[in-house]
């Protein structure tokens, strides 16, 4: 998981290039183009990296496959497939992070390749090591041949940040092979209706849900440092039938008993009473 269960608020992006704090970046709702939004993504996880992985890093775990913040993992989920059938499989990663998610796949026999726009983030996976193969490349043209990989993966990676969807999904389609699948996680879209507080003021309506503005954080000059981009439930499953797949499962985990902790606006008092998380089984047929 490396994206915005990943990012724990709307806080002000954070720099590591410059010797004066920078300012605060204004919030708003407007529509941003393609190429804003990875930009966008570039810049703040490239800043935000080293705080992210210090957060929450503990919870992720060196080589754990979460789904999101509810921590339902891969190893009891088994939407990928069974365990046994990962062995020897060509496996791609997309928004990986740090590649714990990768790493848990190689304990597995699996050949995963860990992909990630920011820089930053990939060298938090150099520090944690596991000879993992890491590529840092925009998930909207993924380097790859067709028919590259049997499965892939994202735990909140990508999806949410980027501004055509469907893009991103023909090129997964694109590297995979025939029968390969294609789970993702992202935000329950139910979320964006609720405030993004993990107390009581997070369970009362404040926005619509059909409200597909885009939330931004800009700088000075208006350029976005970081952007979000809302889907409804609907748009998700358009998105994945345009792009030449099957939606065999939707899966939104409840909160486990066992989960107290709390993630930005993910909490186990939000999380026993509405959806925080929805990961769609895709098949290439």
């Amino acid at each position: 998981m490396s994206q915005d269960a990943n990012r724990p608020t709307h806080s002000p992006a954070a720099t590591h290039l410059q010797d004066r704090p920078a300012p605060e970046p204004e919030a708003t709702r407007r529509d941003t183009s393609d190429a804003e939004s990875s930009r966008a993504s570039r810049v703040w996880w490239d800043g935000n990296a080293d705080e992210y992985q210090g957060e929450h890093g503990a919870f992720l775990g060196d080589d754990r496959f979460l789904w999101g913040p509810e921590g339902l993992d891969e190893a009891d989920a088994a939407l990928l497939g069974p365990r046994e059938s990962l062995k020897d499989l060509d496996v791609l990663e997309i928004g990986a992070g740090a590649a714990q998610c990768s790493r848990w796949l190689a304990t597995q026999g699996a050949r995963p390749v860990a992909l990630d726009i920011s820089h930053r983030q990939l060298q938090h996976a150099l520090r944690i090591g596991g000879g993992l193969s890491l590529v840092e490349a925009d998930a909207g043209a993924l380097p790859f041949r067709s028919g590259s990989f049997d499965l892939a993966c994202s735990a909140y990676g990508a999806v949410p940040f980027v501004a055509d969807p469907v893009k991103v999904f023909s090129e997964v389609r694109r590297v995979l092979r025939p029968g390969g699948r294609w789970v993702f996680s992202v935000t329950h879209p139910i979320r964006w209706a609720f405030p993004d507080e993990p107390g009581p003021e997070g369970l009362s309506v404040c926005a619509s849900y059909f409200d597909r503005t885009p939330y931004v954080e800009q700088d000075e000059e208006g350029r976005a440092v970081y952007v979000e981009h809302h889907r409804t439930l609907g748009d998700r499953v358009r998105d994945v039938v345009t792009s030449g797949f099957r939606l065999v499962d939707l899966v939104e985990p409840e909160w486990p008993a066992w989960n107290s902790q709390e993630w930005g606006g993910w909490s186990p008092l939000r999380g026993n009473l509405i959806p925080g998380t929805a990961i769609f089984v895709c098949v290439r047929d």
